[in-house]
């Protein structure tokens, strides 16, 4: 159907694939020795050392805690699609226009409101069902900022008040279509994704058994790709909020630019779930504008050290740092916007 693309078949990666593959892991190992070094480097005695390590971990292991249950709902929401979802269905749903599908999908999370580190599951069920990489995109990046969950805690701690919940809302929509519209242009979607997982669009090396088996092999093979990109993702941002002084941050909060570009920065830092971190951006209100607040709730469920560890599974480099470039730039656009206007 118009609206559904398929991905075409794939070559196996050899070992320069698996090189590519392994390269992430690289980098992310090269990140945590980085920031380790520079801590150790501006932490004097080893009492103020340990408690900054303790204080890394304890960080990571709570963004591994508080985004598991989301990880473990997004991949069994995935299996469900996949496995009991026919495509007819999916196709009957959605609007044949592309400007309207997007506009659909970017409403899921409505329905599934699931935590951005469980969408990439989901994401990657649909995609794995037909769905085209620019319909998943907009998925992506539009649902853990469009759910209910998230819209009701926002509310709780902002209300109306200087129109920062309605920026998030409006802003987390329009960047995502906005990107999802961009990747429909691109004139081999196949480029987008890593080799790995577009080979896997393709072949169903599952066994003609029970669905239950076919589950299980599902799950095991979404857990194995998402859980390595989650810890590490955890495991940077616990460094990243040890390694950087809150202190650089806090110097630039009254200025109406600086002070969105920091909590843009913060954003990706800290990574934060999206259904709690309007509560925090709430403790930042006395020191920042409500544009840079406002640009700290779009930013982080889009792009942050966590997301993109769990991206990295799923898409190239490249796709991700063009993702990063422009959700970057419009949401500074907003943040400025905002300023201006209250």
């Amino acid at each position: 159907m118009s609206q559904i693309t398929t991905l075409r078949t794939a070559t196996d990666g050899g070992p320069t694939g698996r090189g590519r593959r392994h390269a992430p892991l690289v980098l992310m190992a090269a990140i945590l020795l980085a920031f380790g070094a520079l801590r150790l480097a501006t932490i004097d005695g080893p009492v103020r050392l340990d408690a900054a390590l303790s204080d890394a971990v304890t960080f990571a292991a709570g963004i591994v805690i508080e985004s598991l249950s989301f990880v473990l709902l997004g991949v069994g929401v995935s299996i469900v699609v996949q496995l009991w979802v026919p495509m007819r269905v999916i196709a009957a749903v959605l609007p044949r226009s592309k400007v309207a599908r997007r506009a659909v999908l970017s409403l899921l999370g409505v329905v599934f409101p699931v935590c951005e580190c469980g969408n990439v599951p989901l994401a990657r069920g649909l995609m794995n069902k037909g769905l085209s990489v620019s319909d998943a995109m907009t998925f992506l990046l539009a649902a853990p900022i469009l759910n209910p969950i998230t819209i009701i805690t926002t509310y709780q701690a902002f209300g109306w008040s200087d129109g920062i919940l309605v920026a998030r809302l409006a802003g987390g929509f329009v960047l995502a279509n906005l990107v999802g519209w961009l990747f429909d242009r691109h004139p081999d979607p196949e480029a987008l994704l890593t080799r790995r997982f577009a080979q896997s669009c393709h072949h169903d090396d599952r066994p003609s058994s029970s669905r239950a088996i076919q589950a299980a092999q599902l799950f095991a093979h979404e857990m194995s790709a998402m859980l390595p990109a989650l810890f590490i993702g955890a495991a940077v941002a616990g460094l990243i909020q040890v390694a950087i002084p809150r202190e650089l941050m806090d110097g630039v909060g009254g200025h109406l630019v600086w002070g969105v570009i920091a909590l843009m920065v913060l954003a990706f830092m800290i990574a934060i779930c999206s259904s709690v971190d309007a509560f925090f951006a709430l403790s930042l209100a006395s020191s920042f504008s409500p544009g840079a607040l406002a640009a700290f709730l779009i930013f982080g469920p889009m792009i942050d050290v966590k997301m993109v560890a769990m991206l990295r599974t799923t898409f190239k480099g490249r796709t991700i740092l063009i993702v990063a470039g422009v959700c970057a730039l419009g949401t500074l656009v907003i943040g400025l916007g905002v300023n201006l206007l209250v």
